[in-house]
């Protein structure tokens, strides 16, 4: 059902994501919804956790294929591509993740999950960052929440097609160049 309610956001948004359209899209009853789901918010925050659980583990899965890589900087860079919506499955999941902010904006319950303690993804890369052999004069924690705030940023107009795939990639090479000179 928290697939259901994914495609649905990916695709209409998640006010479109009601008891009667999660159970169609899942192809279960409504009845069967509210059996699992006493309500529909339950089910929205579900379904959030469950994407982050699947986007942590993704990230866990893709940093431990590139662990043994010689050059920090590549596992960094695929740390930050991984935030791009460069294949199907990671341009559904931010349209999810774009669907489930807007919402969150408006909905306090919503937001505590979405915007979860911490910041783990920015702190990895300020160790990358740190591990890549960064210069003195960088801050690896300003850099890290610049990156991933621009990374996202940048997804979001390759979603948009306002940039295209090269051309987010040339930015994201460009600041890792600016970082991390060879």
């Amino acid at each position: 059902m928290v697939e259901a309610v994914w495609r649905i956001a990916a695709e209409r948004g998640l006010r479109m994501a009601t008891v009667r359209e999660i159970a169609a899209e899942a192809g279960v009853t409504p009845r069967v919804v509210q059996y699992h789901f006493p309500g529909k918010h339950q089910l929205l925050v579900t379904a959030l956790q469950t994407l982050h659980r699947d986007n942590d583990q993704r990230a866990r899965d893709r940093f431990a294929a590139l662990r043994d890589a010689s050059d920090p900087r590549v596992l960094l860079r695929a740390v930050l591509e991984e935030l791009l919506p460069l294949d199907d499955r990671r341009r559904t999941t931010l349209r999810v993740m774009a669907a489930y902010y807007a919402w969150s904006l408006t909905d306090p319950a919503l937001a505590a999950v979405f915007l979860h303690a911490g910041q783990p993804l920015e702190d990895l890369v300020a160790t990358l960052i740190t591990a890549a052999g960064a210069p003195p004069a960088i801050d690896p924690a300003a850099e890290a929440d610049l990156l991933v705030g621009g990374i996202s940023g940048l997804g979001l107009d390759l979603l948009h097609r306002r940039r295209t795939r090269a051309d987010v990639l040339r930015v994201l090479d460009h600041h890792l160049n600016r970082i991390l000179p060879r």
